[in-house]
């Protein structure tokens, strides 16, 4: 050992000076890129868009049909349709019996389901490598035969009644969530809920019903994705076997677009019967999904609030204790999104107190804005989101199927994490105070109805 410095000491410094120079060099290397994402992009003549994503590295096939159909195209009186339909795609086609796509899917070791949003309609399923033919007749055949019938329609406007009571009319905070975008946007597209409302849904007709499948599940309306392990020329071969023949439909009419323009906040409060405790809803007008702003708002949505070391946990879970939770969440949509900010008070807090401190942060971004250790650890943290999007045929079907149908942008897949890490800390702090601002907010009180929570104590 050298003179006054035990041997295992020099070791354990040795130790230390490689990890220091490790992080250190680490911290210097610039992330290497994800694997390129291979697809082709081709419409056939009737107007369908088929993405085809070739990968063997699992004999599994996802395949995903994206209908450019949500509750944007829907129009007042006649609300809930595309989430209707996400229910009636399932009751039986010409071939096909009630149940039965249930059945030959999951017989076959596949899986199955469909989701409704603003902005489009998609239908899915995984299933075995040798199982291709059975997953394109079945959407082939209910895209072009589906029974649309009186029992099918009564059947299932109860199922999405019931729900609808299930899921927001009997559940706490149900009625502020829809509110938060009633207040937010002026434009019918984005301003009614998904689920439509009942009155709306007891009001359609089966010529109703019928238009509507007609306008919007079309093949010139839809984008089919198919990803994992298939010969791609294969593939097309039999896509154009079973959707080739599907006549087209006429274009269906243009959404009306939310504008960004607003003259100030608005406000309101709900009381809550079902609510045990209170619950703030703050919303801003965010740019489109797309737009290089919407990504500085996802970054800084992540500052905010992903982890325990984000700057709403740290200060207003932690050193303030004025929440039991803070969450960010800054909308993708295809026109005008929003940024919301969901945080639940702790008992004996005042919301007033809980909303001051949020904006509080808020205007700290914009004065200051945000240090490169965040930026950095943002870009971590939306890199695994984007492999775990990639993990399976399926989910990389489904994200394809709607960068095609939300941005005309199959290269998407292949580019997000560029548009997010190219999002610097002055980007963060010039949209904070571009977009999070008092012009642009909706404020949103939830507190339980006076006398609910003794009412529900005694019920139980």
């Amino acid at each position: 050992m050298l003179k006054g410095i035990p041997m295992r000491k020099l070791l354990w410094l040795g130790i230390a000076s490689l990890l220091i120079f490790s992080v250190a060099a680490a911290a210097q290397e610039k992330a290497p890129p994800l694997p390129h994402v291979n697809y082709t992009d081709q419409t056939l003549d009737n107007g369908l868009r088929v993405i085809l994503i070739p990968d063997s590295s699992a004999p599994v096939l996802g395949i995903a049909i994206t209908y450019n159909v949500g509750s944007r195209n829907e129009r007042p009186g006649r609300t809930g349709f595309a989430h209707l339909f996400e229910h009636m795609m399932f009751q039986g086609s010409e071939n096909v019996g009630k149940g039965e796509h249930f059945i030959l899917l999951e017989n076959n070791g596949g899986g199955l389901n469909g989701t409704t949003n603003e902005d489009r309609t998609n239908y899915f399923e995984i299933v075995p490598k040798n199982q291709l033919d059975l997953i394109l007749f079945l959407e082939s055949d209910r895209m072009a035969h589906l029974a649309v019938n009186q029992a099918n329609l009564d059947n299932q406007r109860n199922a999405v009644q019931e729900e609808r009571r299930l899921g927001t009319d009997n559940q706490p905070y149900g009625k502020a969530y829809l509110e938060i975008d009633n207040l937010t946007y002026d434009c019918f597209s984005y301003k009614h809920s998904t689920i439509g409302s009942m009155s709306d849904l007891n009001a359609a007709s089966l010529d109703d019903v019928k238009d509507f499948f007609r306008i919007y599940y079309a093949p010139n309306n839809a984008v089919l994705t198919l990803s994992g392990d298939f010969d791609p020329a294969v593939a097309l071969e039999k896509i154009k076997k079973y959707f080739a023949s599907i006549p087209k439909q006429p274009t269906p009419p243009p959404v009306a677009t939310c504008d960004d323009e607003r003259l100030g906040e608005r406000r309101t409060t709900i009381d809550d019967p079902l609510a045990r405790l209170p619950m703030v809803l703050i919303a801003y007008l965010a740019p489109p999904g797309h737009a290089p702003d919407n990504f500085a708002l996802q970054v800084l949505a992540n500052i905010l609030s992903t982890g325990q070391s984000s700057r709403l946990y740290q200060h207003i879970v932690k050193e303030k204790q004025l929440a039991t939770s803070v969450e960010v969440q800054v909308d993708a949509r295809r026109g005008i999104s929003a940024a919301y900010f969901i945080a639940s008070p702790r008992p004996g807090i005042k919301t007033e107190d809980l909303e001051k401190a949020i904006l509080e942060e808020i205007q700290a971004v914009a004065d200051k804005g945000v240090t490169q250790e965040e930026i950095d650890k943002a870009r971590k943290q939306y890199r695994i989101a984007l492999v775990k999007q990639r993990e399976s045929a399926l989910s990389l079907a489904i994200r394809e199927g709607m960068n095609v149908v939300y941005f005309n942008d199959p290269d998407l897949i292949n580019t997000a994490l560029d548009k997010f890490t190219a999002v610097t800390a002055d980007d963060v702090k010039n949209a904070a105070s571009k977009y999070l601002v008092s012009r642009t907010r909706t404020v949103v009180y939830d507190v339980p109805q006076p006398g609910a929570q003794a009412a529900q104590g005694g019920a139980q």
